[in-house]
């Protein structure tokens, strides 16, 4: 394995790994006041065009990353979209 393999799977685990935490914490809680639709929506979207880019140059370790994250990030934009509405109205 060549050393920009190495250090692109490096930097693929750490990034996707590091995402892991605030998606678990969103689907437990189902709290995404604290999330941004515009962000979050640009983030998935960049993260569906790394994943497009990792296919197109046929890089492994970008596209193991990014499809991991994309599996995370979608679900949490749905959430953020399905869940907005009821965390703005006050508790019964």
């Amino acid at each position: 394995m060549q050393t920009s393999d190495v250090l692109g799977y490096v930097a693929a685990t750490l990034t996707t790994v590091s995402f892991v935490p605030q998606a678990w914490r969103t689907f437990r809680t189902k709290d995404v006041r604290g999330i941004s639709l515009k962000m979050y929506t640009l983030f998935t979207l960049g993260v569906a065009a790394w994943l497009a880019y990792g296919i197109v140059l046929g890089e492994v370790p970008m596209m193991v990353a990014n499809s991991a994250t994309l599996l995370l990030a979608i679900p949490v934009l749905v959430m953020r979209v399905r869940y907005a509405g009821a965390a703005a109205r006050p508790p019964a």
